[in-house]
């Protein structure tokens, strides 16, 4: 065998590892091994203890832990003296617990006296998207008190009267699957509930205020042969908002359609099972 006939030579055998001659990765350097210090009883050496190493990762677990519990105690500041989270009129802020009691009160069922605040006028907004938004709206006399609870009183009786056009017309009526007094047919039950998502102040003047809600609505018919099953949609309701003395009230809404997330590839729910959702899980008052 010649000496190219060897693993490594030829260009077509193994790399320099293969090579018997080789010793540090083919450099044909010699490698010197130089004896372990003194060992213990046993005759095995004893690396030396790296003390410096230790020390820095003792410190930093220490320094982690500090810091960890530091955050955790934070939860239990005064809550007149935690940094002010509320965000600029049109910017973007997260909707967390501010420390602000909810609010008592309520008319009508809806939820009122809201603090002369950003703050407050974007609750207020929320939980009046919650009320126009549900299927007491389907309702004469329901009607009336939501409207008469959430416009401001110079702009309520005009509203019942477009409200009442729009929700007793028989052909809308007819289309959404409800009988002419609104109600649904017998064995099926009637969903129309807005679920927040987030709010903001688009402007907020002190005694005015523009809040935008994005939420997603669930609306239709829940029972067996239903011609309109309920479905999921998002939309956004941008609310002006004026002071009256006492609590936020409306004054005009405009309604556009999103943004929509994409759906997940989920089954949808029986029937039953979405009439029992409806009946076990209620609604919520919004407050922060």
């Amino acid at each position: 065998m010649s000496f190219d006939d060897e693993p490594g030579r030829g260009g077509s055998g193994p790399g320099h590892g293969d090579d018997r001659f080789s010793t540090l990765g083919g450099t044909r350097q010699t490698r010197t091994r130089l004896p372990e210090p003194a060992g213990d009883s046993y005759g095995t050496g004893r690396r030396p203890p790296r003390t410096s190493r230790s020390l820095v990762m003792v410190v930093g677990v220490v320094v982690l832990l500090i810091a960890a519990i530091a955050f955790a105690n934070r939860g239990g500041d005064d809550p007149g003296t935690s940094p002010d989270t509320t965000a600029r009129p049109g910017g973007a802020g997260a909707t967390a617990a501010t420390g602000t009691k909810p609010v008592t009160g309520k008319q009508a069922g809806i939820p009122s006296g809201f603090p002369e605040t950003e703050q407050g006028a974007q609750s207020a907004a929320v939980n009046y998207a919650v009320a126009l938004g549900s299927d007491g709206m389907f309702s004469t006399t329901r009607r009336h008190e939501i409207v008469d609870a959430v416009y401001a009183p110079e702009v309520a009786a005009a509203r019942q009267g477009d409200l009442d056009k729009v929700y007793s017309a028989k052909d809308f009526l007819a289309r959404i699957g409800l009988n002419p007094d609104g109600t649904a047919p017998a064995g099926q039950t009637f969903i129309s509930r807005s679920n927040p998502a987030g709010s903001k102040a688009d402007k907020f003047n002190g005694t005015t205020a523009t809040v935008s809600v994005w939420y997603s609505a669930l609306f239709g018919l829940a029972g067996e042969g239903s011609k309109n099953p309920v479905s999921e949609s998002w939309f956004t309701n941008t609310f002006q908002l004026k002071w009256t003395g006492e609590d936020w009230k409306v004054t005009d809404f405009t309604q556009k359609d999103g943004p929509a997330p994409v759906g997940r590839d989920q089954a949808a729910a029986s029937a039953k099972d979405m009439t029992d959702a409806v009946e076990q899980y209620g609604g919520f008052t919004y407050a922060r």
